[in-house]
């Protein structure tokens, strides 16, 4: 049972930061969700926490750095704080993470929707906690579903990864891919219809890999999905290529319910390197899926990953790269410089990509990015699309996405908050497009 703070009647406070991908904020979001409903809710703005948890990532050496300053910076903003640290760097280093001034919890990938007993039992004792699974005995897996401050809602259907992928530490951190049963994760979707959700992102580790060691598999999910009354738009979250059948695209073709979007890391666009980064399939295979896409859905939106300057990318295959990228009509690329991470195959690869070179070439495929995204977001100028209008505003202004991730946005009309609303795309703004509600 919660209890109260030692100084006062009140029950205490708690501020969540969450670092690195879609699935940390929606477990973040479900673990305030549950320490609400034991008193402990937000902090509100300009107040003193008593809690604070970092949901933290560890998909880069970067990524470790940025956890641990925060948590430096909450112990030394909030001295009297108790600060709970989650998330891949305290599954991965959680005796570092534990000798962090402030840190009173530190809890490993599995646990963290056991946090609001230990947030209860901490403050009954106020003895610090390790709780760690070895990630490869983790097994355990419930989906969920939250939505946080967000107004779209993820769907956490998958954890874990089975890939080993030489520079990744995925799989050291979040164990082996497992997955609940399609009728426990559609359970989840009828309970956020229920909650009045219209969006729901399917996010996981590994998405596309749901169902493994069952009978049932990801296409199953997704037709299952269709048949929640009250969600009108599903998007998947990031899926590898490999699992992202031609049947799979066919289908979202043809669906009411699942939006044009998707989002394909494709890590290189040359094959050696992809041998080197033990991927799942080459170029071909990946151009394969994006001109599927292409030929059944001209209107979708394609986000790729790309990790440039890994170990073994010589010059000359990140020009093959290069060129494999600027080939794809694709619109756009999330980038990102190849990090040595501990523990992983790739540290035995040669040659060594120097730090400059890598950020060199970051900003020649972030140039090839702004291309492609300025490319096609102008296809749209001019015409009507359906926006789901999000709860949020900012100078005036509302902001939503198409249902082909076009980012605009229109003057505030908070009785619209969370409803899908035609608009007509005006004006190309930086990253946004202004836009205009029709009728």
């Amino acid at each position: 049972m919660m209890q109260q703070t030692n100084d006062s009647n009140k029950a205490p406070k708690a501020f969540y930061h969450t670092f690195g991908c879609k699935l940390n904020f929606a477990e973040t979001s479900t673990v305030a969700s549950m320490l609400a409903e034991k008193g402990i809710h937000r902090v509100n703005p300009g107040e003193t926490p008593d809690i604070v948890i970092v949901n933290t990532c560890s998909v880069t050496e970067l990524a470790d750095k940025k956890c641990r300053q925060t948590i430096r910076a909450f112990a030394r903003k909030w001295s009297n704080a108790a600060i709970v640290v989650t998330g891949c760097y305290a599954q991965l280093k959680p005796q570092e993470v534990a000798s962090l001034p402030g840190v009173e919890i530190v809890a490993g990938i599995d646990r963290k929707l056991k946090l609001a007993a230990y947030v209860d039992e901490w403050l009954a004792s106020r003895t610090p906690m390790m709780e760690i699974t070895p990630a490869k005995e983790i097994r355990e897996f419930n989906p969920s579903c939250s939505r946080g401050d967000r107004t779209r809602w993820f769907l956490k259907v998958q954890d874990g990864c089975d890939y080993y992928c030489s520079y990744c530490t995925i799989p050291m951190a979040r164990g082996r891919s497992r997955s609940a049963s399609v009728h426990a994760v559609v359970d989840k979707a009828r309970q956020a219809a229920d909650s009045g959700a219209k969006e729901i992102v399917i996010t996981g580790v590994n998405i596309g890999d749901f169902g493994k060691g069952s009978s049932e598999n990801f296409f199953d999910l997704i037709k299952a999905f269709e048949q929640v009354n009250g969600i009108e738009r599903y998007r998947i979250s990031s899926i590898e290529p490999n699992l992202l059948t031609d049947e799979i695209i066919e289908w979202v073709s043809k669906s009411r319910n699942f939006m044009p979007h998707f989002h394909i890391p494709l890590q290189c666009g040359d094959d050696e390197v992809l041998k080197l980064m033990r991927r799942h399939y080459d170029t071909t295979l990946f151009r394969h899926r994006v001109e599927t896409i292409n030929r059944l859905i001209p209107d979708a939106f394609i986000g790729v990953d790309l990790i440039v300057g890994a170990r073994g990318e010589t010059p000359e295959r990140f020009e093959s790269s290069r060129e494999f990228v600027e080939s794809l009509d694709i619109s756009r690329l999330h980038v990102f410089p190849y990090s040595e991470r501990p523990g992983t195959k790739a540290l035995e690869i040669t040659p060594v990509v120097e730090n400059s070179v890598r950020h060199d070439r970051v900003k020649t495929m972030l140039a090839i990015s702004d291309d492609k995204l300025s490319r096609f977001t102008s296809r749209f100028i001019g015409t009507v699309r359906p926006v789901l209008l999000e709860h949020s505003q900012k100078d005036g202004f509302m902001h939503g996405f198409t249902d082909n991730y076009i980012k605009v946005k229109v003057p505030a009309v908070p009785k619209l908050a969370n409803r899908i609303v035609e608009v007509r795309l005006d004006s190309v703004d930086g990253e946004d497009v202004n836009a205009t509600i029709i009728g």
